[in-house]
């Protein structure tokens, strides 16, 4: 297939279309190209000169579009585009991202689930979804953090299917909304007006994993079509695909020094005990056996209505629906405890020069096994409708309204542990820092008579997420170089979690007999199946479903966890942009300022004077953030951008809950737990970047930016009124009358000062660094070497913040939490008319999880990875292409460790490698 793309000289060009037109003019057939050019306005309209470049194949054709709205944007963005109909070229979007530039990923069952753009994680990056604020929430294993209640949004919820193009935006301007730190990322679903006519395309894989050695469906449609007068298109999509992932390693739940083991040979005062005493060992050593199976369903519809060439209306619908069920299984001895049963007898050991304990035998240990199983499901709604109408040949309005919902359900994490005391254990972690351990469990772990249930947790949860959007927009062309912005925007968030669970954890009665026990075959470790708890045999006996007796559940034992917050923003925005020349240099960008309002509202469980009690808290504030873009182009595609902008991003959810402690005692009065009255993280932004278009289809680009990030929200203490805090006035009287009494004699109101040790603004840093990006066909090579192509970028992030204890002393300066100081990927491409083959490597430097660690190790982190994959097409005929692709052909690791010198390992996981074999058709 022949794509056209354009080389566009002079660059006035940017003056005569909008951005969104010239996306969708780049990748257009000949007969949309014309529609769109007619559609441009008299005051946008002027004489260009197009030079037409043939470019063979669609995922050049797709590079090359990308790379032409990449030019001609006033700020710093990166676009990736469906290569073809109904086809982006990745397992999911996040793997999509993380190609771009700053960019990287983490992973959930091998797949990628959330972003850090330039070392700011996912709850400083914003989503948009056919322009509209959105945001998606999954469940996951503990080791990555669990169900999504924070502000950062699971790509994995999607399928990338059912999108056409996602930008990522890296500098501000005052027309997009407010509430990122490291970048606005755009989705877009396909509109019928992207494609001349009629058209269908059918794709459908096999997919085969060689670890869970499991084949699995994947496949999607598009239907699109236009009346004859080109006044109204209808666009319908929809996907489906299964995976089955065995996801298996090790881990260890940190690691600990404080140890207690009884004797040593026998010996309860040998020397020996010293040493591994004051070592670190694993506290839970175990084999981890994850079996996951993801079924996700989704669908996309667009209306698109275009009564003249003045006025357009659309309508954009996307549902997804996420259903999985994870069972996790684990066998492991009890180190976090000694006084289980008696102290245990260490039989031998070995201590590394930074005193870790990597190999130790125990007699009278302690094993348990344990057999969890969780039902999730995510659905997700979103309705856009958008329109613009061109008043007048010089002033534009446009409009959206719209509504994101994103439902996460867990209404079954189901766990059931059993144990069996005094038996042999060891555990060997001395092969290396990529290897699993090796973990020998006595003959009598292998008896299923002798078992006792050691406990029974019942945990469901959910977390609900709803935005609701409008925006009203005017645009007026002053002049042949100035147009003036100006918009209104208002959105409501609104978010609520819930988790139950049973009064006690206790056995409740259950007896562990071996005919409620189940042998499990992982093929972990060497010594064959383990034996766990059977939940389904446990069930049919006990009814542990019921919510009846000791099987209740209720939120009433979990209160802790059980929020909500409600969100009122009202932005406004003015902007000029502009156009000029000096000399023979082109000036272009914009100038602006956003004003936003948020009135806030959260609510949760307060203790207050020992008393449970639900309490609201409300806070409001205000910002005004000035924005900047500068483009220079002293000469033929050579572009100099500069950037300036001051943005917030809003608190976590978890932080503002007012999950208060209000106390008194004596003289005291003391307030622990969230903070409602928390302020959003604030920074100045400045983006440098020098852009050589070099060739057709090529750019070498190099950027430097820094942000002043003003404050990281860490747990302080304080001392402030009562009335500073945003909690009810109700709680402190309430709190003062369990105490010495409410009033001014007692020196207890909510005029004086107490004593707050809660999330508070505390010190921020700076943030720097640079990228470097390259792109270019070879089309400079002989016959048959020309076809060939590479993409690459590399980026370096340094930010190093205060960390400090709960009374604001400085204990460490360290890294931000999750960044990577560099990150990098490349793609080797090759494509003809007929065949297209590429493979792509996505690096990500290890970063921290946490910058003090727990349980006396000075950090905790996660290790680098690089995933390497490959995809090769063949197109048999116009309508039938043929596709085979191979993800994570290096089998990477999630390899996350704790303490910087003894990087001791925590947990150490791998998924396989992931094929697919497909075939698409299409008109």
């Amino acid at each position: 297939m022949a794509y056209r793309n354009t080389q566009f000289r002079p660059t006035k060009l940017v003056r005569a279309l909008t951005l969104a037109g010239m996306a969708t003019l780049l990748s257009a057939s000949p007969a949309l190209l014309a529609q769109q050019t007619d559609e441009t306005t008299p005051a946008q309209a002027q004489e260009q000169e197009i030079e037409v470049i043939s470019v063979v194949g669609s995922f050049r054709g797709s590079l090359a579009s990308a790379l032409n709205q990449k030019r001609f944007e006033t700020g710093s963005t990166d676009t990736i585009k469906a290569e073809d109909i109904a086809d982006f070229p990745d397992l999911n979007l996040a793997e999509s991202l993380q190609r771009i530039p700053g960019v990287a990923i983490s992973r959930v069952a091998g797949e990628g689930r959330q972003i850090s753009v330039r070392g700011l994680g996912p709850d400083f990056t914003r989503v948009r979804i056919n322009g509209m604020e959105a945001q998606s929430t999954s469940g996951g294993t503990d080791a990555v953090g669990g169900a999504n209640r924070g502000r950062g949004f699971d790509f994995n919820t999607f399928s990338s299917d059912l999108f056409s193009e996602l930008t990522v935006r890296k500098t501000a301007s005052a027309n997009v909304e407010e509430g990122s730190l490291g970048a606005t990322v755009d989705l877009r679903t396909a509109r019928p007006f992207d494609y001349d006519g009629l058209t269908f395309a059918a794709n459908i894989q096999a997919g085969y994993n060689d670890k869970s050695e499991e084949i699995d469906p994947k496949g999607s449609f598009l239907f699109s079509n236009i009346n004859d007068d080109r006044t109204f298109g209808y666009l319908i999509s929809a996907a489906f695909s299964e995976r089955n992932i065995l996801d298996e390693g090790a881990s260890t739940v940190r690691w600990d020094n404080s140890n207690d083991f009884g004797s040593y040979r026998g010996v309860a005062d040998a020397p020996e005990l010293q040493a591994i005493n004051d070592g670190f060992r694993p506290r839970l050593p175990r084999y981890d056996s994850y079996t996951h199976n993801v079924k996700r369903t989704g669908a996309a519809a667009a209306f698109e209505f275009r009564p003249s060439m003045e006025t357009r209306f659309n309508l954009d619908i996307l549902y997804s629906k996420d259903d999985s069920t994870r069972n996790e299984v684990f066998t492991q001895g009890i180190l976090n405890n000694n006084a289980i049963g008696a102290a245990m007898n260490v039989l031998d050991y070995e201590v590394d020069n930074t005193n870790t304990v990597t190999y130790a035998s125990f007699e009278n240990a302690v094993v348990r096994n344990e057999n969890r199983y969780d039902e999730l499901s995510t659905d997700f709604l979103q309705f856009t409708l958008s329109a613009q109408h061109q008043l007048t040949d010089d002033l534009k309005i446009d409009g959206m309204i719209g509504r994101a919902k994103s439902e996460f359900d867990n209404p079954v994490q189901t766990t059931i542990v059993m144990e069996k005391r005094g038996v042999n254990f060891s555990y060997d972690y001395r092969g290396g820092k990529r290897a699993a351990p090796e973990l020998l469990f006595g003959a009598e772990v292998y008896n299923p008579v002798g078992w006792a249930t050691n406990s029974v947790r019942l945990r469901p949860l959910s977390a609900e997420n709803t935005f609701d959007n409008a925006a009203l927009n005017l645009e007026y062309v002053l002049s042949e170089s100035l147009t003036l912005r100006g918009g209104l925007h208002y959105k409501t968030f609104e978010f609520e979690t819930r988790e139950a669970r049973r009064r006690s954890e206790n056995t409740a009665g259950i007896e562990m007999t071996p005919d409620l026990i189940a042998s499990y075959d992982s093929g972990l470790g060497s010594q064959g199946a383990w034996l766990i708890p059977d939940l389904a045999a446990i069930d049919a006996r006990y009814n542990i479903y019921s919510n009846t007796g000791d099987f209740a559940v209720s939120t009433d034992f979990r209160r802790v966890d059980n929020y909500s917050a409600e969100e009122k923003t009202l932005g406004a925005y003015l902007q000029l942009a502009f156009e000029t020349e000096l000399g023979d240099t082109t000036i272009r960008g914009d100038v602006g300022g956003r004003y936003v309002r948020t009135d806030q509202s959260s609510t949760a469980w307060a203790t207050i004077g020992g008393a449970q009690t639900l309490v609201t808290a409300k806070h409001d504030y205000d910002e005004f953030l000035p924005s900047l873009n500068l483009v220079f182009e002293p000469m033929d595609d050579v572009i100099i951008r500069f950037g300036y902008a001051e943005v917030m991003a809003r608190a976590g959810l978890g932080s503002i809950r007012p999950n208060v402690s209000v106390s008194v005692s004596g003289g005291a009065r003391s307030i622990s737990g969230g903070n409602p009255t928390l302020e959003p993280t604030k920074a100045k932004t400045y983006d440098l970047g020098l852009e050589l278009y070099f060739d057709n289809e090529s750019l070498l680009g190099l950027a430097v930016f820094r942000k002043e990030i003003d404050s990281y929200v860490q747990g302080l203490r304080e001392t402030k009124p009562f009335t500073e805090t945003g909690l009810p006035i109700q709680a402190a009287i309430d709190a003062c009358n369990a105490g010495p009494g409410y009033g001014a004699a007692t020196g207890c109101t909510e005029n004086d000062q107490w004593d707050t040790n809660t999330p508070l603004n505390g010190p921020g840093g700076d943030l720097y660094g640079f990228e470097i990006q390259y792109q270019m066909p070879f089309t400079f090579l002989p016959e048959f070497w020309d076809r060939f192509g590479f993409i690459g970028n590399f980026t370096y992030v340094k930010a190093q913040l205060d960390y400090v204890n709960a009374d604001g002393q400085v204990l460490v300066t360290r890294d931000l939490q999750g960044l990577s100081q560099n990150t990098h990927s490349a793609t080797l491409y090759y494509e003809d008319e007929k065949f297209s083959a590429r493979v792509s490597m996505a690096y990500r430097d290890k970063y921290l999880t946490n910058a003090l660690g727990r349980n006396n190790n000075d950090m905790e982190g996660t290790n680098s990875t690089r995933n390497v994959d490959a995809a090769l097409s063949y197109q048999l005929t116009d309508q039938w292409k043929v596709s085979f692709e191979a993800l994570n052909l290096t089998d990477e690791v999630d390899d996350q460790w704790v303490d910087s010198s003894g990087n001791r390992l925590t947990y150490l996981h791998a998924t396989g490698r992931q094929y697919y074999l497909g075939a698409q058709y299409k008109f």
